[in-house]
């Protein structure tokens, strides 16, 4: 299931017209080893299987073209895949994931300290 899904996603990030040409970029040709990492990354967040050794937020910093309107992208189209693939009663668990990760990835990336908002 975590492989379909994570297959799933980026077949349709790889065609959206605000996250594909980001992950073109930084991908390039290597789309296998990207989508195994993916598959390693939510294996060991939905299944504590620690098959994912790196550091999300340091890949996602120094990505400068990246702001917080293109997480509520990669939320919307996260959570359509998650529905289609997992079904619903399943698809609840990985939004609530993906939420939480985009959540602090944004807040990681574009928190000012001093400022009374986190970002949107």
């Amino acid at each position: 299931m975590v492989r379909d899904l994570v297959h799933g996603f980026y077949a349709k990030v790889r065609v959206d017209p605000m996250l594909g040409p980001i992950f073109s970029h930084v991908i390039g040709e290597n789309w296998d080893a990207h989508l195994e990492r993916m598959s390693d990354f939510w294996s060991s967040v939905m299944l504590m299987s620690r098959r994912y050794q790196g550091n999300p937020m340091a890949a996602h910093t120094r990505l400068a073209s990246v702001g917080p309107a293109h997480f509520d992208r990669w939320m919307s189209l996260f959570s359509q895949t998650a529905e289609e693939v997992c079904g619903p009663e399943v698809a609840p668990f990985f939004h609530e994931r993906a939420r939480q990760i985009a959540e602090s990835l944004k807040l990681g990336m574009f928190y000012q300290p001093g400022t009374r908002t986190a970002p949107h």
